[in-house]
């Protein structure tokens, strides 16, 4: 039963699967490649979206004062329907824990108490980025609930409200519509998922939240990172969103023609986006092929059902994941049709065959490893225990197979979720939500949301939005993104530093350099691109206080310094950020040495060349000297000019 060892190369071929770097838009345009972005990004704010606690205050995972614990269930919408996604989180039995510090949480968080009104403070950050973004604001704006049935949030539900719809951001080649941004409370962050039990942390939840959703206009993966890259600068320009790890998550949607809209949640950097819409679009025409194949094989697809027997007895203990206790139980569960099929390749490193194992983990909580298959070239199962299977379940020609264990409390969820995924390959490419991964992959992650679980807040009263409030938003608006990077190109700055200064916020500090102080565009733009880049990244800290830098360069022009120190003293006031500038330059061991006195040395130290040289480059002996001279000439003396001294004092 076992296929070639080729089968997953030979599926990858019929696919026509090709790696990112040999894709042209030709390809995504073959594949009807589309996709859509959905940015969410903290606010900067003091205090929470619906309670007075303060926000940003981050635990340790095991620093706690209180746990609990709660179990989720689906309600009926306002039409009468559940939610698919959270019918399935209900299938998975979870326990949810929650770990409670007091300084951070409250009785809102866990809806004992009723929602304050609003936080203003964050509504003003949400509709300068709408503005920013030209949507048309909302005359009123409506609090709903949206049903989150992971556990995320304890309540169940999220509150969240449209503050703007219909924008839109430039490209290079295009402009991206914008859908809506909205305002909503964070969720908990996860501490760990194991089996039944799932901890979160309640440190995150309620901050306030923006969504950015864009239609699915990019065309190609790399416009999709190109628009992540415009809202990531636009949020930052506007100076009240949160930065670091954490503080925003995007969404890819992702289809392809004869496809469906795949959510692909949990992007943690936007250099990640490319590989992973490209490999999911590439997932979805392979499951496509394989609905060809099967819907070819089998002449009734409604009629369609697994065959499953219980093996328990003929399987060792302790295989794949499962303990071998009393509860344990293993299944054999025999495929018709869908031989060749396991083993086909969805997406680098990945096989038809996770795509079940997939859902085991999540829907049916059994750790993986929890199947083998008869396509598995490594599989687990002896000769023995294969040549049992194959006995208990006499596949045909045509037909796999597969092998799981865990406890008898999960296995009838463990076999429903098989068929359910088996019977979707027959239909093509399921509404769901993956999982990111770093290496441009993805993973289940649960049924794709509805409509449906969408529903008024009553605890919440619309809040009308004045024209009044909205222009006086507007008149605080920073310059557009797409102008800054023409100034940038006007200015000659090297490209390598755009993305630094625009997702840093460091535009306005080089305009002022520039402009105020002075300084040379290329020098200013470099100082703080790659000089305090570097200097950030060495010391693993950020300069807290950009006028630290104004200060710097006003010490250095008013001491009739040359600007060159600005790259040597900058290192040395992003690591000691709390001493005096003048302190700074004294610890780096500078003193003021007339330009005379650093020329007169010349003579001196090409005697010394002359006694010590390998060669007759006279490259080396400026080369030479100059260093000897660095340390004093800093500051000191324009570089260049040293330099010309140098050179022309040659013997």
């Amino acid at each position: 039963m076992k296929e070639p060892a080729n089968n997953t190369a030979a599926t990858r071929s019929s696919i026509g699967y090709l790696p990112r770097r040999d894709a042209t838009p030709d390809t995504y345009k073959t594949l009807g490649f589309k996709c859509g972005l959905e940015i969410h990004q903290q606010l900067k704010t003091e205090k929470k979206l619906f309670c007075r606690c303060p926000a940003g205050l981050y635990q340790k995972p095991d620093d706690y004062n209180a746990e609990l614990l709660r179990h989720m269930r689906p309600t009926l919408s306002e039409l009468g329907e559940y939610d698919g996604t959270a019918l399935m989180e209900f299938k998975t039995r979870k326990n949810i824990f929650y770990r409670v510090k007091n300084e951070s949480a409250c009785t809102y968080d866990f809806d004992d108490t009723p929602p304050f009104v609003l936080n203003r403070e964050a509504l003003d950050g949400a509709m300068k980025i709408a503005l920013m973004l030209k949507c048309n604001i909302v005359g009123e704006l409506h609090i709903t609930r949206k049903q989150y049935l992971d556990g995320s949030i304890p309540t169940g539900f999220q509150r969240t409200a449209i503050v703007g719809i219909e924008g839109e951001i430039p490209l290079q080649n295009k402009t991206v519509r914008i859908i809506q941004l909205s305002i909503e409370e964070d969720s908990c962050r996860e501490i760990s998922d194991i089996g039944h039990e799932r901890v979160y942390s309640t440190d995150r939840l309620g901050m306030p939240l923006i969504e950015t959703v864009t239609y699915p206009d990019m065309l190609t993966p790399e416009e999709a990172a190109e628009a992540g890259q415009y809202l990531r600068f636009l949020s930052r320009s506007a100076a009240v969103v949160n930065t670091g790890i954490g503080a925003a998550r995007q969404d890819v949607n992702v289809s392809i023609t004869g496809g469906t809209r795949v959510e692909i949640k949990g992007v943690a950097h936007i250099k990640w986006i490319p590989d992973l819409t490209h490999n999911e679009a590439f997932r979805q025409k392979a499951l496509l092929t394989i609905k060809e194949k099967l819907n070819s094989r089998v002449s009734d697809p409604a009629g369609w059902s697994p065959v499953s027997v219980e093996i328990t007895a003929g399987i060792r203990p302790g295989i794949f994941n499962a303990s071998h206790d009393d509860h344990f139980r293993a299944w054999a569960v025999n495929l018709p049709g869908f031989g060749g099929l396991l083993s086909f390749f969805t997406s680098p490193g990945r096989v038809f065959a996770d795509e079940i194992s997939d859902r085991l983990k999540v829907i049916a909580c059994l750790e993986k490893p929890n199947m083998a298959h008869s396509e598995d070239s490594e599989s687990p199962l002896s000769d023995t225990e294969t040549a049992a299977v194959i006995k208990a379940l006499k596949p045909g020609a045509h037909d796999a197979w597969l092998v799981l264990a865990g406890p008898a409390g999960d296995m009838a969820t463990a076999l429903e979720t098989i068929e359910e995924r088996c019977r979707l390959a027959f239909t093509g490419v399921p509404n769901e939500t993956r999982k990111s991964l770093p290496d441009g992959t993805t993973i289940f992650e649960r049924v794709l949301p509805g409509p449906d679980r969408m529903y008024p807040d009553t605890d919440s009263a619309p809040i009308p939005i004045a024209d009044e409030m909205i222009e006086t938003i507007r008149e605080t608006l920073p310059d557009e993104i797409s102008r800054r990077i023409a100034q940038l190109n006007a200015w000659k700055i090297p490209e390598d530093t755009y993305t630094y200064l625009l997702s840093r916020d460091l535009y306005p500090l080089l305009r002022e350099l520039i402009e105020e102080a002075q300084l040379p565009p290329v020098f200013a733009g470099t100082l703080l691109g790659h000089t305090l880049k570097r200097a950030e990244g060495r010391f693993r800290c950020r300069l807290a206080d950009r006028q630290r830098v104004i200060d710097l360069v006003s010490f250095v022009r008013n001491r009739g310094l040359q600007p060159a120190i600005l790259k040597e003293a900058l290192p040395a006031l992003v690591r000691y950020q709390e001493k005096e500038i003048e302190t700074l330059f004294f610890d780096m061991g500078f003193q003021p040495v007339p330009e005379e006195q650093l020329l007169a040395k010349i003579p001196e130290l090409d005697t010394q060349f002359a006694s010590i040289r390998t060669t007759d480059n006279p490259a080396a002996r400026t080369a030479w000297i100059m260093g000897e001279l660095r340390p004093l000439a800093l500051g000191n003396i324009n570089m260049g000019h040293l330099r010309r001294a140098v050179e022309g004092g040659r013997s």
